[in-house]
């Protein structure tokens, strides 16, 4: 099996598109087209890691976090980064990093934090602008159904928890072939009218040249008439963060021992109790304090995330319980979760979960 079958379901589970444009996703080092010995799943590649997949015989480190984030000039070993990416370049080691397209996911990180509390009814905080498209087409009805399907096969047609969605207009068309025309119908150089099926599919935007693909491969006009829409409509499956209820309310006294244990935080800062219980709890997995003002807003009785600096306590104002879980544990299952994935999608192969701690923060 080459590296590159293996990035393609890691792909299928987060595509890479879902990422943030800051962010450095998919293959950061290493030659997909190498044969694949073994995946070893981190949270951070880093210098112990890739010592630990070379111990075990894996060519594939799959990372949540990017070990390279920003651009560097030079590889000289001067610190960890360095060091990581030389070992692993030295060893033929390919590493590939998820982070953000997994943040975005609606089955990804903040969806494994809501099951690891056992929220119910989960529901993106944030969710993802300016990524639904949509496709306008025209054909005559002996050729509609196998366009459509062909979109939906591509992967049109996706709204929420439906699929297969689509709207149908029916009309009439009226063309005229140059001389140098091949029309299906009617003949060139002659006005011809008869009747068409307008077809209307949106899509997420990453999908766009599939989706023409497909449709130019199943269409019967020579010239395919198409129109592409950018949709303001916010993507409600896709986006940063996840809020969720607890089917019993709990006292904020028994619910932040309740996260530390669930979590396995060594520690938890959090604002001053607010008096309420708890039943509306968002999280958002890393660093979130940009998320503050979208969990009051979605109403909120409580917010888990990580690296909350002083004042940013403060804009709890009371009217939710603000805790800092940490950035490690927030995220502490997500590599669980990678290895699942892969497991069920790759049988008999060496999908191995590290066993290197790499969170950075200790507590006395």
């Amino acid at each position: 099996m080459k590296i590159q079958e293996i990035l393609s379901v890691l792909e299928e589970m987060a595509p890479l598109a879902y990422a943030e444009d800051f962010d450095n996703v998919g293959l950061l080092v290493g030659d997909s087209s190498t044969e694949a010995t073994g995946v070893l799943v981190c949270h951070d590649a880093l210098e112990n890691v890739i010592d630990e997949a070379i111990a075990k015989n894996c060519n594939l480190v799959v990372c949540f976090h990017p070990i390279l984030f920003s651009g560097i000039k030079k590889i000289t070993g001067k610190n960890y980064v360095e060091r990581a990416i030389l070992k692993a370049i030295k060893n033929d080691i390919a590493i590939y990093a998820v982070h953000t397209a997994l943040d975005n996911h609606s089955q990804g990180v903040n969806k494994i934090f809501c099951d690891a509390l056992g929220l119910i009814n989960t529901s993106v905080l944030i969710p993802k602008q300016n990524y639904i498209q949509k496709l306008v087409t025209y054909t005559v009805p002996d050729n509609s159904e196998k366009v459509r399907n062909a979109l939906f096969e591509a992967g049109a047609g996706k709204i929420g928890n439906y699929d297969n969605c689509s709207f149908n207009t029916e009309g009439f068309f009226t063309f005229k072939g140059n001389e140098n025309s091949n029309p299906v119908i009617g003949e060139k150089e002659k006005l011809h009218t008869g009747n068409e099926i307008k077809i209307e599919v949106v899509f997420e935007k990453h999908l766009q040249s599939k989706i023409l693909k497909a449709l130019f491969a199943n269409h019967i006009y020579e010239e395919v008439a198409y129109e592409i829409y950018d949709l303001q409509n916010a993507h409600q499956n896709i986006g940063l963060g996840m809020i969720g209820e607890f089917e019993t309310p709990m006292n904020e006294t028994d619910f932040l021992p309740f996260v530390k244990e669930k979590m396995l935080a060594d520690g938890i800062r959090h604002s001053a109790y607010t008096g309420k219980k708890i039943h509306k709890v968002a999280v958002l997995g890393g660093s979130g304090s940009f998320a503050i003002k979208n969990a009051i807003q979605a109403g909120a009785d409580a917010f888990l995330t990580a690296d909350l600096k002083y004042h940013q306590f403060y804009e709890a104002e009371n009217r939710l319980l603000l805790a800092d879980i940490g950035h490690f544990e927030s995220e502490r299952y997500t590599k669980n979760y990678i290895v699942d994935y892969l497991r069920k999608k790759i049988l008999n192969f060496a999908i191995i979960l590290s066993e290197e701690n790499t969170n950075p923060v200790k507590y006395l």
